[in-house]
């Protein structure tokens, strides 16, 4: 987008006379009575005062909670002194019932009714659909207003959207692969745990430690003991380290427990086998246990000169 405000502090910075009318139409003419010098009219935007009736909501607004304490501050701010800035609004493609649409400003929108005033300056400019989510979303990022759930929420969005990679999403938006890499995966934890991270009860570092676990049970309840405890993220690090370390044991304890059943039913089976009987083998934590089924006392002498011939001679 191009910088109007910018431009128009820079020229007033040499010009501190120099007013911005309200209606927004710059006159470039030297001889204009109501602008004592040139400001540079940009093509595709212009500034004006819009009745805030006339605006609605940006639809693919990544933000979704406001902070009702700073809201609360800058509705003062408003009413006391007005809007220092304007909104960045568009000609609306979707109600019949507002002018506009909101592209950068929902908060300042909000407070602007909030406050009590009727109108609103505006820069209205031609945004497509495609730089819509786009431009609503740098702006939340470069003054961190979006908590972590809601970037990544952003990010996939735009993935979805663009149809594009996440290094293509990187080269839009000026952030690392890396970073939105990280970001997304915040997604894939319990719902639980993502509701604490979106409220700040977790922060990204617990919930990226949070996600090597595979666990989505052990995940809650370590972001339960992170609360409860006050972990701090390299704690938690070290307690996802250390429920690995058990968990990898168990998956490698398995294997060789359920090999050795397999052994020993392999023996049950052989020794059923040759002495034409049932026979169970089981093995406790300290001790095993052989049982040979015999159906009188001659089966038993059957059995024991099977096993043993000497003893029965």
């Amino acid at each position: 987008m191009p910088d109007v405000i910018g431009q128009a502090r820079s020229r007033s910075a040499s010009t501190p006379s120099e007013p911005l009318e309200a209606a927004g139409q710059v006159d470039p003419s030297p001889s204009s009575e109501s602008v004592q010098g040139d400001l540079v009219p940009v093509p595709g935007a212009s500034f004006a005062e819009i009745a805030v009736t006339d605006i609605h909501p940006n639809r693919k607004q990544p933000r979704q909670v406001f902070d009702e304490d700073e809201m609360a501050e800058l509705v003062h701010s408003v009413r006391e002194i007005g809007l220092l800035q304007p909104i960045v609004v568009r000609p609306s493609t979707e109600q019949e019932d507002a002018t506009y649409e909101l592209v950068m400003g929902e908060r300042r929108w909000r407070a602007t009714q909030a406050a009590g005033l009727e109108t609103i300056p505006a820069i209205v400019r031609q945004t497509t659909d495609e730089d819509l989510l786009r431009d609503a979303l740098l702006e939340n990022l470069h003054r961190s207003q979006l908590n972590p759930l809601e970037e990544a929420a952003a990010y996939q969005q735009l993935l979805d959207e663009f149809g594009c990679t996440q290094d293509e999403l990187s080269a839009k938006i000026g952030r690392s692969r890396p970073q939105i890499s990280n970001t997304i995966r915040l997604m894939k934890l319990p719902p639980l745990v993502q509701r604490r991270v979106a409220a700040g009860v977790l922060s990204q570092g617990h919930a990226r430690a949070l996600l090597a676990l595979s666990d989505p049970a052990e995940i809650e309840r370590l972001a339960q003991r992170i609360v409860a405890e006050g972990l701090s993220v390299r704690a938690t690090e070290e307690a996802v380290a250390m429920n690995e370390g058990v968990e990898k044991k168990r998956r490698e304890a398995k294997p060789k427990s359920t090999a050795r059943h397999e052994r020993l039913d392999y023996l049950a089976n052989s020794l059923s086998d040759r002495l034409d009987t049932n026979v169970k083998i089981s093995l406790g934590a300290k001790k095993g246990k052989v049982a040979i089924e015999f159906a009188s006392v001659d089966d038993l002498n059957r059995i024991m000169g099977l096993i043993a011939p000497d003893a029965t001679s």
